[in-house]
């Protein structure tokens, strides 16, 4: 990880701060994540603060500050989803796999994460498994999707 971010680095090694954004996303588009790490060498990078680049980070959700599970599940909460049952399929993921929305399960298997809409309102309420949609979700179905999951 350190090599990579280095990398990332020496092509912006002409850059200010109006380049933060794109970095701190190509950071993320190689690594997976935003580690402390990645976030103190482009502080000292940029002669930026890393709690300024802290707060700019936790103001968008597009960064995340852990790596994704070997499965990382979105749920759409667009409007059409949740009408018909968004919050009830968050609440029971967080309660099957004991984590909540924006974290990696203990052992690395799941993240969750919300986002606004994945662009299936017809099929409402849709997840979203590492890209693979299940949709028209009911208990039952969320259920053996997640059992599935778990047995690989």
């Amino acid at each position: 990880m350190d090599g990579t971010i280095n990398l990332l680095l020496e092509k912006y090694s002409h850059s200010r701060r109006d380049s933060l954004i794109p970095i701190l996303q190509e950071i993320q588009e190689e690594v997976g994540y935003l580690s402390e790490e990645a976030i103190v060498k482009v502080g000292n990078h940029l002669n930026i603060p890393t709690s300024k680049i802290y707060g700019l980070a936790t103001f968008y959700n597009q960064f995340r500050f852990e790596p994704k599970g070997k499965y990382h599940i979105q749920v759409c909460h667009g409007t059409a989803c949740h009408l018909f049952g968004a919050i009830r399929i968050i609440d029971i993921i967080e309660r099957k796999l004991k984590v909540k929305a924006g974290q990696t399960t203990r052992n690395g298997k799941f993240s969750l994460e919300i986002v606004p809409c994945i662009g299936a309102c017809a099929q409402a309420p849709v997840i979203s498994v590492n890209g693979e949609y299940h949709s028209n979700l009911t208990e039952d179905h969320l259920g053996q999707v997640l059992i599935d999951l778990n047995g690989e």
